[in-house]
């Protein structure tokens, strides 16, 4: 016999899960933000939710999400994929273009906003320790609910996507020397602050240091082997193994978790596997971060609210106020952009995920009395439901507002090559290799995608633009960008993969050019149904240019023998079309 399974170690995943799969629908049918759908199913299930009826109607436990620290602990796991497909997205070029706003406007934003939330804090009576960090805590904002609602809306490569993240990567960075801080003032003890804080920043960029350099001589290799064996499930494990553990060695060594998520993915963006590996872990990214909105809005403490309503909303306005002018003045000062600032300013208002580590280590050690730190925690938790409604209205105002030529190049982030406008290759054998030749030659703005390992680390390393992955799935199409493609042109011979492709390309993009290399003139014609808008049989191409050459060989000028072979093609070409529509009912 079997032993009993005990549901309840089990109810809180089956709870998240169940809710997930509810609240999806839910938005899309209600047509609001999925973030402020995940939000209100953690404000309803959490403890401060249902939980509070629990003791009246005890059949609600079954309904409640009861262990809240595990599901923090597996939350911050959606921000560490978040963190890393923004790496990878993104390159150490583009990084060091944004290194002004990152060390300039980021270090400006943390110490103004901490500056004057904590001046706040200290004319309501608080005291100096404690304004301080409370201040220093709401001056953060929320990496992970920001850049959701912008790549959500297609902004993040925006100006103010490209200025509000540089703005939030440097908050990462600040909360190592900030949790030391906190430490430092709840210890209490003699020493020197400053040595304390040379240590801490030296212990962290050594950390990130040896992770840059393993990164640099390890990924690649590795990732190379992983792809040889051609096995889905060890190259989404070997992608889960980077992610997760450069995550934990950089939380090891007193650094956040998603900075080093973030590295990862600096450093793999530079590799012909990015895109691949963005395929693999999308699904946990989606599933995380749904985990993590669900886990915030359960710290939403809508009884609490409704105990002392005028000072926790009273709280969480004055702290969006205060940081929504200082950004937008120190964005003005940077980038001078009046759209860029009103954007970034509502954007990185509301408080942040690091605010509840800070305020909640801090009320540990006694820094901060505990009645304080829940009501900062639960005006930090009701400003960070707002984030998506501020991120619609920056939009808005940002389109309203917009004026081109006012933005600094750090902010004007330009497409890389293979983003826009570009054509794409599927194969890299003897046609692939030819078609992007010629590309080359014409100056034409082109990415190449093989599934062979040996293939892409051959052509990468005579320097072709190619990428390893499998094009057959829409979702890495899409990552190639087809949606801003100007072409599609299908070099594999596997007929079965070249239908697939045409397929899912134009499910993706109905109006995308497709050119493919077809089998015969039976392949072009079943092509052509599906949409192609030019197909190219092997036999009959071959036939056309033995004919060229034997026409010319045989005395006929070389311009007629062109213009002849020429018309043959068209006539083929229109043969093959009329044959399918004839064919179709």
């Amino acid at each position: 016999m079997t032993a009993t399974v005990p549901v309840e170690t089990y109810k809180d995943a089956l709870l998240v899960l169940a809710a997930a799969g509810a609240a999806v629908p839910m938005v899309k049918l209600l047509r609001i933000s999925p973030v402020l759908g995940f939000l209100g199913v953690g404000a309803v299930l959490g403890p401060h939710g249902l939980g509070n009826l629990v003791g009246e109607v005890p059949v609600l436990r079954y309904l409640t999400i009861s262990d809240q620290e595990l599901m923090a602990r597996i939350a911050e796991f959606g921000v560490v994929f978040l963190l890393f497909v923004i790496g990878i997205e993104l390159s150490w070029a583009r990084l060091w273009t944004l290194r002004r706003l990152v060390f300039g406007l980021g270090f400006a934003q943390v110490v103004t906003c901490g500056a004057a939330l904590g001046l706040g804090v200290a004319l309501a009576g608080g005291a100096a320790a404690e304004a301080l960090v409370i201040g220093s805590a709401l001056a953060l904002s929320s990496t992970a609910i920001v850049l959701e609602s912008l790549a959500e809306r297609r902004r993040l490569g925006t100006s103010a996507g490209r200025t509000s993240f540089a703005v939030l990567l440097f908050q990462d960075l600040a909360v190592v020397p900030l949790l030391f801080l906190v430490g430092v003032l709840g210890a209490r003890e003699e020493g020197s602050v400053a040595t304390g804080f040379v240590i801490a920043i030296g212990q962290a960029v050594f950390a990130i240091a040896v992770i840059v350099l393993i990164g640099r001589r390890a990924l690649r290799p590795f990732f190379r082997l992983v792809a040889a064996a051609d096995s889905p499930e060890l190259f989404m494990a070997a992608a889960l193994l980077v992610v997760v553990g450069t995550a934990l060695a950089t939380g090891a060594a007193g650094l956040s978790m998603p900075l080093g998520a973030f590295i990862a993915g600096l450093l793999l963006a530079e590799t012909e596997y990015r895109r691949e590996i963005e395929v693999m872990i999308a699904p946990f990214k989606g599933l995380l971060l749904g985990v993590f909105f669900i886990s915030v809005g359960m710290m939403v403490d809508i009884g609490g609210i409704a105990r002392q309503p005028g000072v926790i909303l009273g709280a969480a306005a004055a702290a969006v106020v205060v940081k929504t002018l200082i950004v937008y003045g120190l964005v003005r000062l940077f980038s001078g952009g009046h759209a860029v600032a009103t954007e970034s300013a509502l954007l990185l208002g509301p408080g942040g995920e690091f605010a509840f580590v800070l305020l909640t280590h801090a009320a540990a050690l006694a820094v901060v009395p505990r009645p304080v730190s829940d009501i900062a925690i639960a005006a930090t938790a009701v400003t960070m439901v707002f984030i998506p409604l501020l991120a619609r209205l920056g939009a808005i105002a940002a389109g309203r507002f917009d004026r081109p030529g006012a933005l600094p190049p750090e902010a004007q982030m330009q497409p890389e090559p293979g983003e826009h406008g570009h054509a794409i290759v599927i194969g890299c054998g003897r046609v692939g290799r030819l078609v992007s030749d010629m590309l080359s030659a014409q100056a034409i703005d082109h990415l190449v995608v093989d599934r062979d390992v040996a293939t892409v680390t051959a052509e990468r390393r005579h320097g072709r633009n190619v990428f390893y992955g499998d094009a057959t799935r829409r979702e890495y199409l899409r990552l190639c960008g087809i949606a801003d493609a100007a072409g599609l042109i299908i070099t594999v011979d596997a007929s079965t993969a070249v239908d697939e492709i045409v397929r899912q390309a134009k499910a993706l993009t109905p109006g995308i050019k497709i050119l493919a290399r077809a089998r015969d003139a039976r392949h072009a014609r079943h092509l052509y149904g599906l949409g192609v808008t030019h197909a190219v049989p092997e036999t009959i191409e071959a036939s056309l240019q033995l004919s060229e050459a034997s026409l010319v060989h045989l005395g006929v000028p070389m311009g007629l023998a062109i213009a002849a072979v020429h018309d043959r093609r068209d006539l083929f070409r229109n043969e093959l079309r009329a044959m399918r529509e004839a064919r179709e009912p």
